[in-house]
């Protein structure tokens, strides 16, 4: 018998929760790593007078979805179209590989030197969550999840995980389709319909809702008004600065 879990409905018995900018404060050092490696290609490739990567970039075009996905999404947006190369692409090759893996060894590098920081809040409410007897998996684009789930102490927290190194090994599609919520409402054995999406990225949400889940919660971080509408826009029945305050009518 579960316990009454704050701001869910009864008919839940799983929490998907995705990792960067709900538990774990690594989406701002995501957007910092991109940030760099934009910016350095748009330098060479544009020239002087390029527009710089920015906050709206990320939200709009990287957020939430799997590595490559997002360089091609922000070069579509800026009518650039690379060819997609492979791992083995020097750094300074011209390809969607090589952006990607060039942004991988930013991002690496930032977490080595600064750790990875949790809202207290959000873990808090992952906590109660497992007491209560749900069921609990972490479905993130990342393929360094393990990496930061280590170092935020969050390594045993959950039953199953579907990040971006299961996301290409089972071809399964990156957000925002809905196919690593799906697989991770599988590897618990629940129905989608039972399951609550926690969701920070737009993509993220937006999957939560093409899933046919029972509760989409998105987690505004931004609070700069447009992210949450978004957010709701996107599909969300409730939009919280942090997990904490779920259940309290914000």
């Amino acid at each position: 018998m579960t316990r009454e879990v704050p701001g869910l409905p009864e008919s839940i018995a799983a929490g998907l929760f995705d990792l960067d900018g709900v538990l774990t404060d690594t989406a701002a050092v995501h957007r910092r790593a991109w940030r760099r490696t934009f910016d350095g290609f748009l330098e060479q490739y544009v020239g002087e007078g390029f527009r710089p990567f920015s906050d709206t970039d990320y939200l709009d075009y990287v957020d939430g979805r799997p590595r490559l996905d997002g360089v091609r999404e922000f070069l579509r947006s800026r009518d650039i179209e690379l060819p997609d190369g492979a791992p083995d692409d020097p750094p300074e090759a011209w390809t969607v590989t090589a952006l990607g893996e060039a942004k991988n060894r930013l991002l690496l590098d930032l977490l080595e030197r600064e750790g990875v920081r949790v809202y207290p809040g959000s873990v808090d409410y992952l906590a109660a969550v497992r007491a209560a007897g749900l069921a609990v998996a972490v479905v993130t684009s990342s393929a360094n999840a393990g990496v930061v789930l280590a170092a935020a102490g969050l390594g045993e927290a959950f039953q199953a995980r579907v990040d971006g190194t299961v996301i290409r090994q089972r071809a399964l599609r990156g957000k925002p389709a809905p196919d690593s919520f799906l697989a991770a409402a599988a590897a618990l054995g629940v129905a989608p319909a039972n399951a609550a999406v926690f969701e920070d990225a737009v993509s993220g949400v937006r999957a939560g809702r093409a899933g046919g889940f029972g509760y989409v919660v998105g987690v505004d971080r931004m609070r700069d008004g447009r992210h949450e509408q978004a957010l709701r826009d996107a599909g969300a029945d409730v939009v919280v600065p942090d997990l904490d305050r779920l259940g309290d009518g914000v």
